[in-house]
């Protein structure tokens, strides 16, 4: 719903440039992905405001002609500390922006960066705020957070509550630019004849998560690469941490840890039968390139807003451990039950599941 805060009519169908904002990770401006292309059918170029981890991912989304960085310090996990300098140099590159739509998580607020959007002469702000905003919104939109909705969803009603709706035919899945790269030689050399023979010729598992409370052991992720290879899997073993992914891809699998881009991420994942990660930005990227996903997920955060979005799945993992809706990046409880407990073999019943 909107609220009482709302000031003046829709703009019409003509709404010049528009920025729409997700400050934090890959996978949170992933899922702003309906909310963009709803925004594109009207406006006249799309401005994507994102924080430094969610840039990559921004500049992956259809509808997308710009992509600014700003490191928010009520947002990042490690916030700069607040100068006027870092305020100034963000009203200096938005100031030309004749609208903003403000997408932010159930647990942040719009409210600091409408108010620096106001300060560079941002016409028309929508957000979500459950605060009173003053001047700081044209357009309130309220929603009961006691409520868990996808966060897709959720976005996309913010798009809408601004006056954007998708175009027809556009059932509001994630997704990403294409054409994406073509990783098919490097694959193929790596997992040996025959792999780049079409999609689903390998297993991808991603071992490395945003945070420690979301990360399932790595003795176990090895240990599931090795069964998903006695099984008949071709194994590719993906992230950042090259020590981390060359442990769990052992001798056993294709270790590309380090070495893609977050578009050639992309273009492994889709060319996957499964992933096998955390609720971690890959998840959301598996999503939007069309590719099942058993997800290691840990409700440190709601599962139904954060699950993997639109696509076939497998959540493993106790939904109700005492870290439940904790929000925290350490767990908070000994022995790391939610996901301490999932074995390697159900990793493995669930990834033969979504490819038979």
């Amino acid at each position: 719903m909107t609220g009482p805060a709302d000031r003046g009519p829709d703009p019409g169908p003509d709404r010049g440039r528009v920025l729409v904002a997700r400050l934090d990770d890959a996978g949170d401006v992933l899922l702003a992905g309906p909310a963009v292309r709803a925004v594109r059918t009207r406006a006249a170029e799309v401005v994507f405001l994102a924080g430094p981890n969610g840039r990559a991912a921004a500049e992956l989304l259809p509808g997308v002609d710009q992509v600014e960085t700003w490191h928010a310090p009520w947002i990042d996990h490690t916030p700069p500390p607040v100068t006027r300098d870092q305020v100034e140099d963000l009203i200096g590159r938005v100031g030309d922006v004749d609208e903003a739509v403000l997408l932010t998580s159930f647990h942040q607020s719009a409210l600091p960066l409408a108010l620096l959007l106001r300060l560079a002469g941002v016409a028309r702000i929508t957000a979500i705020s459950n605060d009173y905003p003053g001047a700081l919104l044209d357009v309130r939109h309220v929603v009961d957070e006691s409520v868990d909705v996808p966060e897709a969803e959720r976005m996309l009603a913010v798009a809408q509550a601004a006056g954007f709706t998708l175009p027809p035919g556009d059932d509001g899945v994630l997704a990403v630019r294409r054409p994406l790269p073509d990783i098919r030689p490097e694959t193929g050399h790596l997992l040996g004849a025959g792999a780049d023979a079409g999609e689903g010729a390998y297993v991808v598992v991603h071992p490395g998560t945003s945070a420690p409370a979301r990360t399932w052991p790595a003795d176990r992720h090895r240990q599931t690469v090795r069964e998903l290879a006695e099984d008949g899997h071709r194994v590719v073993v993906t992230g950042t941490e090259r020590d981390l992914t060359a442990y769990v891809a052992d001798d056993v699998a294709a270790d590309l840890g380090g070495v893609t881009t977050f578009a050639e991420l992309a273009a492994v994942i889709e060319r996957a039968g499964v992933l096998v990660a955390g609720n971690t930005g890959p998840a959301h990227l598996a999503a939007a390139v069309g590719t099942p996903v058993v997800s290691l997920f840990a409700p440190v955060v709601p599962l139904v807003r954060w699950a993997p979005y639109g696509v076939p799945s497998v959540v493993l993992g106790d939904q109700h451990a005492p870290c439940r809706g904790s929000r925290a990046r350490v767990c908070p409880v000994p022995g790391h039950p939610c996901l301490s407990q999932v074995t390697s073999e159900q990793v493995v019943k669930a990834v033969r599941e979504l490819t038979q």
